[in-house]
């Protein structure tokens, strides 16, 4: 099993900054894909930024320019920076990562999730 603990949720007025981070452990050999989400009340869980094992990055629309995704591949860590947040930015973000546990056995696992509330 692969489990991923998550931290560094809270609340945050508009135009600040917060920094979330997920490491995963158990049984890992490898880790191929870590991504960020977000899911909205009401909404559907919505993609936010991803980063492969080779560092290639990918982000939301409207998060781009403002959200930086990093991973640190030593400590089976995934950070998400968000600077300039905004009111609409609020939701929980969920960790998920994808990799697999021995050579030709996947699995995709997901944190429990971290509530971001940017508020004045």
């Amino acid at each position: 099993q692969v489990q991923l603990v998550e931290s560094g949720g809270g609340l945050v007025q508009p135009g600040g900054s917060l920094r979330l981070s997920c490491a995963a452990s158990g049984s890992i050999f490898s880790i191929y894909a870590m991504n960020w989400y977000r899911q909205a009340p009401g909404e559907q869980r919505e993609l936010v930024a991803g980063i492969t094992s080779g560092g290639t990055t990918n982000y939301a629309d409207s998060v781009k320019g403002r959200f930086t995704i990093s991973r640190d591949n030593a400590k089976n860590t995934v950070y998400l920076q968000m600077n300039s947040l905004k009111p609409e930015d609020t939701a929980v973000y969920y960790c998920n990562v994808q990799g697999a546990v021995v050579p030709g056995t996947v699995f995709g696992s997901w944190g429990q999730g971290t509530q971001v509330t940017v508020s004045s």
